[in-house]
């Protein structure tokens, strides 16, 4: 399998993976989340910028996530978090593909099923 977000499957999980490392980790930003992707997938997923902005820009625009921005290191940073009111509605939003990947699951490997954590 590629290991860029060139692969449709990666392209479509993008908004799980953003809400799932924001909903365990505050405040992250871009190239942070890029690395922490790749750190947790041993180098099997990477995740390009060029990808993960539109995505970002898109669950900012939908009001889930919030930014700020810090000065580091003299570059201005943005910093993604889930919106506080937005808990909820992202919470719903990860369940929900748990629930979809345990029936995929169930289809492709029926006879080594996981147990996904609830949300």
């Amino acid at each position: 399998m590629e290991n860029t977000t060139s692969h449709p499957l990666l392209k479509g999980s993008l908004n799980a993976i953003i809400l799932k490392l924001l909903s365990e980790t505050e405040w992250m930003y871009g190239y942070e989340i890029c690395q922490k992707v790749k750190q947790l997938t041993d180098g099997q997923l990477r995740i390009t910028e060029g990808a993960l902005y539109p995505a970002l820009y898109k669950l900012e625009a939908e009001g889930i996530l919030t930014t700020k921005s810090q000065v580091v290191d003299g570059r201005a940073r943005k910093y993604y978090a889930i919106a506080p009111d937005q808990q909820g509605r992202a919470g719903i939003r990860l369940g929900q593909i748990e629930h979809f990947l345990h029936q995929l699951q169930r289809i492709l490997l029926p006879g080594d099923l996981i147990k996904f954590p609830t949300s």
